[in-house]
């Protein structure tokens, strides 16, 4: 059985590593092997550690866990580039390879959507690198391809495709019965 919570400063650690192995995982196929190793456990424990404990008002991360340890996470707020009428944004979600594909993802993403919703948020952005086998798990919710643009990731420039739900009512509806 797995349940989900805000993550707290505990957690940096076994986020980092979460992260870092599944960029690592999900990534190798996607990006230029130097680009991919300046993905490091120390600078991302910096990030994780700045994030828990300094959590901006209208910004979350929730864990997802079972009896034994968290396999995954998701974090964001509110929408950043202020580009395409979206008003919160998915910054991270990441699940530990042997748990994907079991709808621990589908429970991350309801958590995050119920949030936002809640902070009076109407909207949900997340960018996705292009040709990610991960971007069908968004298809699958009915997310929309929005917009385009190219991210610096070490010394590549690599495209990146925005997907949005312009209705988090209707996500959380497609969510339930899922």
């Amino acid at each position: 059985m797995y349940s989900i919570r805000r993550a707290t400063l505990e957690d940096a650690d076994t986020i980092t590593t979460i992260h870092v192995k599944s960029w690592k995982s999900t990534y190798s196929e996607l990006l230029d092997q130097e680009d991919l190793s300046n993905i490091t456990y120390e600078n991302r424990r910096a990030l994780w550690e700045a994030v828990l404990s300094m959590e901006k008002k209208g910004t979350c991360t929730f864990v997802i866990y079972d009896e034994k340890q968290i396999v995954g996470f998701v974090s964001g707020g509110p929408e950043r580039t202020k580009r395409f009428g979206y008003d919160s944004e998915i910054y991270n979600i990441y699940l530990l390879d042997e748990f994907q594909k079991k709808g621990l993802g589908a429970r991350l993403l309801n958590a995050f959507a119920k949030e936002m919703k809640e902070l009076g948020h109407e909207s949900i952005l997340v960018w996705v690198l292009k040709q990610n086998p991960s971007s069908r798990f968004y298809e699958r919710y009915h997310a929309e391809p929005v917009g385009e643009e190219i991210t610096t990731i070490g010394d590549g420039r690599y495209q990146e495709t925005a997907y949005g739900w312009k209705h988090i009512d209707a996500l959380l509806d497609l969510l339930h019965l899922s």
